[in-house]
């Protein structure tokens, strides 16, 4: 092994990666939500754009599925099954269909901007974590920040159907929140609990998704589909999952999750700047609290006063 060898592998198990993985990860979600957003609103169903997300993936892993051990051993059969389906195949669907009722940029602060709260949550009830005073604070800046967009958009459009949208952005988030716990207890590498994502979920879900009657292809191209598994499946269904699993077990389920409310500065910018979505003053006020608050969440003043304090020390 070189020098270079030896420091990468080293660098891979430090925190700064963990830092690395989550910012990535949450640049990767954002671009899922404008993706998915304008997939089903043209050319795919929500079952069509699971479907190229899950089918292609677990065929590109077959070669690991073939190495590593499929089942989740050592767990008990709910949170099995959570590590079986639940961030490949519940969670994209849940909050692809809420996409096809509400803006890409409130799915940016009630899906990724809110899974902060509902990891910590989940946290608290399945580890028994408790955040310090200045993670609670931005856990609550966030929450609040999180409905200043969702409950403004609720209100003020009740009848147009966004708050199907809104509900279902809130239901995927919290079972994503208590995905990232169970992983992290589960002991598995982020590589393992991606095949077995991948496997059960395109197992599972691809037949039931072809009986919804939903799954034709039929407005979209050669060139929309190759475009869509190359986004859906390798960038956002691999790509992000192994980044985020890192995450987890850098930084641990509540801090690698508070990165995930920087989603809605993303998600907000995209869609207004690619998807011509609307910018409210309540989307924009609601945006800068999550931002207040992934600051105090994710533990980044607490690092920061860490190494001023070994800087000190050093001196």
């Amino acid at each position: 092994m070189t020098l270079y060898e030896a420091w990468l592998m080293d660098f891979l198990k430090t925190r700064a990666f963990g830092l690395i993985a989550a910012l990535l990860t949450v640049t990767i979600w954002a671009a899922f939500l404008l993706v998915t957003r304008f997939a089903v609103q043209e050319d795919f169903t929500v079952e069509e754009v699971l479907i190229l997300r899950l089918v292609p993936g677990a065929l590109a892993m077959i070669p690991l599925i073939i190495k590593f051990d499929l089942l989740p051993r050592g767990q008990s059969w709910p949170r099995a099954i959570v590590l079986m389906v639940g961030a490949s195949a519940i969670f994209p669907y849940i909050v692809s269909s809420g996409l096809a009722y509400a803006p890409a940029s409130d799915g940016g602060a009630l899906a990724p901007g809110i899974l902060p709260f509902w990891t910590a949550m989940a946290a608290y009830i399945l580890a028994g974590e408790i955040p310090n005073t200045r993670r609670k604070l931005g856990l609550a800046l966030i929450f609040f920040g999180a409905m200043v967009v969702g409950l403004w958009q609720i209100f003020s459009e009740a009848d147009s159907g966004t708050w199907k949208g809104h509900l279902m952005f809130l239901t995927g988030s919290g079972f994503f929140g208590i995905y990232s716990v169970i992983f992290r207890q589960s002991g598995l590498s982020p590589m393992h609990g991606l095949v077995i994502g991948l496997f059960w979920g395109a197992l599972f879900a691809t037949p039931l998704l072809c009986l919804t009657g939903n799954v034709s292809f039929a407005k979209a191209d050669s060139v929309d589909i190759i475009v869509m598994i190359i986004l859906q499946s390798f960038v956002i269904g691999i790509l992000a999952t192994v980044l985020f699993n890192y995450a987890v077990q850098l930084l641990g389920a509540a801090e690698s999750g508070a990165f995930g409310a920087l989603t809605p500065i993303l998600a907000l910018l995209g869609g207004v700047t690619l998807l011509n979505e609307a910018v409210t003053p309540s989307k924009v006020i609601g945006v800068m609290l999550v931002a207040i608050g992934v600051l105090l969440a994710s533990g980044v003043l607490d690092a920061l006063k860490f190494k001023r304090g070994n800087l000190t020390s050093w001196r």
